[in-house]
């Protein structure tokens, strides 16, 4: 039996219209996935991949172990070293996934009275990574480079001298989808003498030249301490990586304990990232490539938007991701099963994984989607809205 409390907690969420349930696969037409590129069904990467796989003689299901003791097998360093260098990186760190990184990183690196300001947004795995640190946390309010600066002048006239200050934020936010200004945010960082840590999860495949991501498109890879890319987003794979310089990458080897403590990812995860990392230097090749058709299909749903005068719903954004609000779980539920059951695959994101009145439709948009498919679940969502 479950105990009583934990059962009651369950009750709330159902009684709140809140309760979370694992969804099954469906053929609707995609507005939900990450899968900002399509990468994750191209039989091009699943091809190399394999024959990555022979050509490195690595042809085993698991790792065996951690890192530190049997796991750390041949395409480690091989991946590593070109995703630091796509990236513009010293070096590169692999985790086994974005919530790992991120709790790994944030509950070893800030230290006892350390000072930390993050994003009031920022993603769970971040704000769960400094709730296990032993630094003085505080939230700034979102993309409010005001507000943080506030918070800047405070710690500044309480810090001491062996104290460090680390600014964390993402450049695109996962449920609004929307970006800092880092060009000023990595100014004050300098001004203040602080650490400035990215999550770029949501950029990479997306922002850059080649897709490697907001921070490279902006050239500010040495004003920032440390970024967070993840592998199952636009890429289509699996897994995380820090990117750092030798010295941090050093430390996380031994004191982040997600890292230490778990198997290692199999050789077949690595070698996915590798061909998915090639696909981008070849798509970047073509005259049309999948990011420039993602780019076209974000251009012309925001011109839909205008279009339809749906705009004053949305919150702006120039990423893949365009979230619609509609306060209400029960609301927006609807509207959701409402466009599903004309083909559509949209999701609601309901509180508390959101904030309370602020409940959303959240609209990904993909390289694969055509302009008849924007146009249609957007003349959609003018009638049910």
């Amino acid at each position: 039996m479950l105990p009583k409390k934990l059962k009651n907690k369950l009750e709330i969420r159902l009684q709140e219209n809140a309760f979370r349930q694992l969804g099954k696969s469906n053929h609707l037409i995609d507005f939900s996935s990450n899968d900002y590129l399509g990468f994750s069904k191209s039989a091009t990467i699943f091809n190399t991949t394999n024959e990555l796989l022979k050509t490195q003689n690595s042809e085993q299901n698991g790792a065996t172990g951690s890192r530190l003791l049997s796991g750390n097998h041949k395409l480690y360093p091989f991946v590593e070293e070109h995703i630091s260098t796509f990236h513009n990186s010293e070096t590169a760190l692999i985790f086994n996934s974005g919530y790992d990184a991120n709790l790994g990183f944030f509950s070893c690196v800030p230290q006892r009275n350390d000072i930390v300001l993050y994003d009031e947004y920022c993603h769970a795995s971040i704000r769960d990574g400094i709730t296990m640190s032993k630094a003085k946390s505080f939230k700034f309010k979102h993309n409010d480079l005001q507000d943080l600066e506030c918070h800047l002048e405070r710690s500044r006239e309480v810090s001491e001298s062996h104290q460090d200050i680390y600014i964390i934020t993402e450049s695109v936010f996962s449920m609004d989808g929307d970006s800092p200004d880092l060009v000023t945010l990595s100014q004050i960082s300098k001004k203040h003498n602080a650490n400035l840590i990215i999550d770029e999860a949501h950029a990479i495949g997306v922002f850059g030249k080649n897709g490697n991501g907001l921070i490279s498109q902006l050239k500010l890879e040495d004003a920032v301490f440390a970024r967070t890319i993840t592998f199952g987003k636009a890429l289509g794979a699996h897994g995380a990586a820090i990117l750092c310089n030798q010295d941090l990458k050093e430390y996380l080897i031994n004191f982040s304990r997600p890292f230490i403590y778990t198997t290692a990812l199999p050789p077949h995860s690595l070698a996915t990232v590798k061909a998915s990392y090639d696909e981008l230097n070849i798509q970047n090749a073509k005259e049309v490539s999948q990011i420039s058709v993602l780019k076209d299909n974000i251009s012309f749903f925001k011109s839909e938007l205008q279009r339809l005068n749906l705009q004053e719903f949305f919150i702006k954004s120039d990423s893949a991701i365009h979230s619609c609000v509609i306060s209400g779980n029960e609301n927006v539920k609807r509207i959701a099963q409402e466009i599903q059951k004309h083909g559509f695959d949209i999701k609601a994101i309901l509180s508390p994984t959101v904030s309370k009145g602020k409940e959303r439709l959240r609209f990904c948009l993909h390289s694969y989607n055509s302009s008849e498919e924007i146009t249609k679940v957007l003349q959609l969502l003018a009638i049910f809205v």
